[in-house]
């Protein structure tokens, strides 16, 4: 058999058991909370795997990669920042929004919590939060469809729109039918996939290009400052910027929410400390792969301008491995593309029906009319997406850089300050919510803004001034309230009480 059959052979077994754990899935979800939340069920690991693959995405086997193989180490201090950030939202956000979110009208959505936790009446938090969710969200799925049409472009040279098609009805298949449960397994066994791949890239591609040593030779050859973290082209702003991609866990609805679904406040603990070992591991692959790779094509002379850089962890494994197992290195980026597609898509779908139609039109309908309505909403939001991504010149990691910001800035403040402080208002954090979206909005597309501060990252400016917003403007509308208080202190009660089970 040739090649690419071997590599087909092996896309197909991986796409045929996303669709049948998607199927398993859909026999286990009945009401609303399992479609949304999975019955608040999952154990640590699949918490933790399935975190880690919504949050990395095609970012990570081809985004990061293609920017390290680039720019050299200057760009790794996006993933030391991602690092610190992920491990302070495990400490800091994930046993208190765990409890409060149940002890809160047992909540199911973050733009729900807020609503139950500020006693918004109005319903504006819930509406203004669905509508942040479904902007920067269809830009979010809109980069991982473009990752999909580049990935079979690069891969089986198919045509780009072929590529995302395949891609956008395999995913949108299990995520409208099984809902988060389908997510979370399938983002569980894309974890593993995609830890196993970033592992042995490296290790194989070192032995290859002959040895640690040579490696470094090889890729100083090509520019003595490329293992330079401080290289001369970093700056500080530049650095302020990488590391502040850390900012964004906080406001990130599609890995909170597995907080959410844990089953317990004692099972955070070991969630942490496996999502965090996946992700300096997996890290660590995905730049040790970039860095191989510029050393195997310095010295086989296959230095190219013309090479798109987001691919070099396919040519990677096309290059080390017997045909099958690159087919499973190539599934491993599909499944980093799906999950976090997947895992969008469920978050977007909760937005749109339990926190706006559910909202402002029906709120004593069943559960079975919601979880229709949930799988129309991930169909609308896939279609409006793949319009989005159409154009193969977009950049992954602008459109994931844009998408991050955006729920950084918005949520982020917010959701600390829910967790964290008292006297947080409705008015407040509406204030701290649009001001962090607008900011960080108008900073990552107007270019003129960014150039005049050196470029620095809109999540800066956003996050720093929505929790300025939202803290001056509750202290001014600030007025005690008993079943406020005494929730706040029923979730520290119980958050005291699980620690010590």
């Amino acid at each position: 058999m040739s090649e690419l059959t071997w590599q087909a052979i092996a896309i197909v077994v991986y796409m045929a058991a996303m669709v049948l754990i998607g199927w398993y899935a859909y026999k286990r979800t009945s009401s609303l909370n399992d479609y949304m939340l999975g019955g608040r069920g999952l154990g640590p690991a699949v918490t933790a795997l399935s975190a880690g693959a919504a949050d990395m995405s095609g970012w990570l086997l081809m985004g990061l990669p293609g920017a390290i193989y680039l720019s050299g180490m200057v760009e790794a201090w996006i993933a030391i920042g991602l690092t610190i950030g992920a491990w302070l939202n495990y400490v800091l956000v994930a046993p208190r929004l765990r409890v409060y979110t149940q002890v809160s009208s047992d909540s199911i959505t973050i733009p729900s919590f807020l609503d139950n936790r500020l006693r918004d009446n109005t319903k504006l938090i819930r509406i203004v939060s669905g509508i942040i969710i479904l902007v920067f969200f269809t830009f979010y799925v809109s980069s991982g469809m473009v990752s999909g049409g580049k990935f079979f472009q690069s891969a089986f040279g198919m045509d780009y729109f072929t590529g995302m098609l395949v891609v956008s009805i395999v995913t949108v298949g299990y995520t409208l039918f099984g809902g988060f449960l389908a997510v979370s397994y399938t983002d569980f066994l894309q974890g593993l996939i995609m830890f196993l791949a970033l592992i042995l890239v490296p290790i194989v591609g070192i032995f290859v290009t002959g040895g640690l040593g040579e490696t470094v030779a090889s890729i100083q050859a090509v520019n003595p400052e490329h293992l330079n973290l401080f290289a001369s082209t970093a700056t500080v702003a530049g650095v302020i910027s990488a590391v502040a991609w850390g900012l964004g866990y906080f406001g990130q609805p599609h890995i909170i929410v597995r907080f959410m679904a844990i089953k317990s406040v004692k099972e955070t603990k070991q969630a942490r400390r496996i999502g965090i070992g996946w992700m300096i591991l997996s890290l660590f692959g995905a730049i040790g792969t970039a860095l191989v790779g510029l050393a195997y094509f310095q010295q086989n002379d296959m230095l190219n301008s013309d090479f798109d850089a987001e691919t070099i962890f396919i040519s990677m494994g096309q290059i080390l491995f017997h045909p099958f197992i690159a087919g499973i290195m190539l599934a491993a980026i599909l499944a980093a593309i799906m999950s976090t597609i997947a895992s969008q898509l469920i978050v977007t779908s909760s937005a749109l029906v339990e926190d706006i139609y559910k909202a402002l039109f029906n709120k004593t309908a069943s559960d079975k009319h919601y979880v229709a309505g949930g799988r129309i909403a991930v169909l609308i939001v896939a279609i409006v997406a793949f319009f989005l991504a159409l154009d193969p010149e977009n950049s992954i990691l602008d459109l994931v850089g844009f998408a991050w910001a955006g729920f950084g800035a918005a949520f982020g403040p917010v959701i600390l300050l829910a967790l964290y402080w008292r006297k947080l208002t409705n008015i407040g954090a509406l204030a701290g919510m649009i001001v962090g979206a607008v900011v960080a909005y108008v900073w990552g597309t107007v270019p003129a803004i960014k150039e005049n501060f050196f470029g620095l990252y809109e999540i800066v400016p956003g996050f720093v001034l929505g929790l300025i917003a939202a803290v001056i403007v509750s202290l001014i509308t600030y007025k005690p309230n008993a079943e406020i208080e005494k929730e706040f202190d029923e979730t520290l009660a119980l958050l005291k009480s699980e620690r010590e089970k």
